[in-house]
């Protein structure tokens, strides 16, 4: 097949546009800034989806499930949350549509108006801290640890697959506690779960840290972390973690009686990773040829592509397959046999190298003579023939996995680590932002008008404050005045 890629080099988005398509991930839906996530898309989703689901419940979270629609009011109740989420909220106002009188279609019903808009929710702290204050009247009742997946909408108008769409899939957390230090002990291990996530599961290494003020959740007191870095030298937010404080429990007056006698408001958090992760994922490690997935991600592990030019070589090359299968399985290894004769087998080679399938078998009739297999890695393109009786084949695929899975995670560290400059003077900082990306570790004086001055200059925002930081004394990058130490900036997505 003509994979037809432009080179990541000459033009990455359009490099990323189009892999998203041709390898079947997502297209574009009828309706402008959402998208359709293809089968194959979904089954990436859905691996991210499992091994997440199955972490926070080995921490104690349960899942539950909130309305798509929040009354208006509900978002008036925060000052902050409403200001930061005002400009991108879907507003619901009728609730019925008629008949045009002209027959030809409908149109809403101005008799149908709703009393009280609703908002089609851009995330869940309004409707769920309502519901929480007749869940929650004594210490017993603490903490309440709940997690939800869903989809959200937020108002779009440069969208992207994956990346940014007017409506995204993803889990959002909502815990509440009977004191601070607890809070915010939930607020760090979640990002230190999506961090985990990402390196363990994705090969995706991560910047753990704290968002500045400007850069912080609507109605958050502080928001913790995980910053990747793509491969054209931009920054992507992979997961966020949020110290509500007791904003949201004010608001909607949800209060607990301690065990001394007294009564308190609860303390809050959230956090959330959407399929943001999968733009992440594809931007990360893909190459010219097409996906690179990592295997503990990937929907097919292993394929097995037959050669032969007759029936009878078929079936003797499938019998020894299916044992492979058999085998290869038994390891919980997720194989696929591609037997098809409606294509070459060139032109399956091309497909699943495309859409970064990890480990490629082919076996044709001289291999079956000589009981051996090629082999095929996606991450570096090579190959080796491989004599079955020298090897335990189940075995060795296992350690093919991991060897892949670390191979992966170890490239993008060191592209990382390349992409990461420590900058001490503007002119530096200027030049090296627009030439090289990256991060750039600079000293920044910790004011909002300097932040929001450098990203007007350059485009670059603060990523983070590294929790690794060490305290240094030193000068603003921009304004010279004192630092207590460097914060990560960064173009971003």
């Amino acid at each position: 097949m003509s994979k037809g890629l432009p080179k990541r080099s000459e033009d990455y988005s359009l490099w990323y546009n189009e892999l998203v398509k041709k390898a079947d991930l997502a297209e574009n839906s009828p309706v402008r800034g959402c998208m359709v996530i293809k089968p194959y898309g979904y089954s990436i989703w859905e691996k991210m989806q499992a091994q997440l689901d199955k972490m926070f419940k080995e921490t104690g979270h349960v899942n539950a499930y909130f309305p798509l629609f929040i009354p208006k009011s509900y978002l008036s109740k925060e000052a902050t949350h409403v200001e930061g989420f005002a400009k991108e909220c879907a507003v619901v106002t009728h609730y019925r549509l008629k008949n045009s009188e002209d027959g030809k279609g409908v149109v809403v019903d101005p008799d149908a108006k709703l009393e009280e808009e609703l908002i089609v929710r851009p995330t869940s702290e309004t409707v769920i801290w309502s519901t929480y204050k007749n869940w929650i009247q004594s210490y017993r009742d603490l903490p309440l640890l709940v997690n939800q997946w869903a989809n959200v909408v937020r108002w779009e108008m440069r969208t992207r697959l994956f990346l940014r769409t007017t409506e995204f899939l993803w889990q959002e957390g909502h815990t509440a506690h009977s004191s601070k230090e607890e809070a915010i002990a939930e607020t760090v291990q979640m990002m230190n779960i999506y961090a985990q996530f990402a390196e363990e599961h994705m090969a995706l290494p991560v910047v753990r840290g704290v968002k500045s003020e400007n850069e912080r959740f609507a109605g958050a007191e502080d928001t913790y972390c995980i910053e990747a870095m793509m491969q054209d030298g931009k920054a992507l937010q992979a997961g966020t973690s949020h110290f509500l404080g007791q904003n949201f429990a004010k608001a909607f007056d949800v209060k607990f009686a301690t065990k001394e006698g007294g009564l308190e408001y609860v303390w809050g958090t959230s956090w959330g990773a959407s399929t943001r992760l999968m733009g992440a994922l594809i931007m990360a490690h893909s190459d010219d040829n097409g996906l690179v997935l990592p295997p503990k991600l990937a929907p097919i592990q292993v394929v097995i592509v037959p050669i032969y030019k007759t029936e009878e070589e078929l079936s003797k090359i499938s019998e020894k397959t299916n044992e492979i299968m058999i085998k290869l399985r038994s390891k919980g290894i997720s194989v696929k046999f591609d037997n098809r004769d409606t294509y070459k087998p060139g032109w399956k080679f091309a497909e699943y190298e495309l859409k970064g399938v990890p480990v490629r078998i082919a076996m044709g009739p001289r291999d079956l003579e000589n009981n051996s297999v090629e082999i095929a890695r996606r991450d570096t393109l090579t190959k080796e023939t491989v004599n079955l009786s020298e090897i335990v084949i189940e075995e060795y695929i296992s350690r093919l996995m991991d060897t892949i899975q670390d191979t992966i995670y170890t490239k993008a560290l060191n592209f990382r680590e390349e992409m990461t400059t420590e900058v001490n003077t503007w002119e530096e900082f200027e030049k090296l932002i627009e030439e090289k990306g990256g991060f750039l570790s600079a000293h920044w004086d910790g004011t909002n008008e300097t932040e929001e001055k450098i990203k007007e200059l350059t485009k670059a925002t603060i990523r983070c404050i590294p929790l690794e930081r060490k305290e240094e004394s030193g000068k603003c990058i921009l304004s010279g005045n004192p630092s207590k130490g460097r914060v990560y900036f960064a173009r971003a997505y």
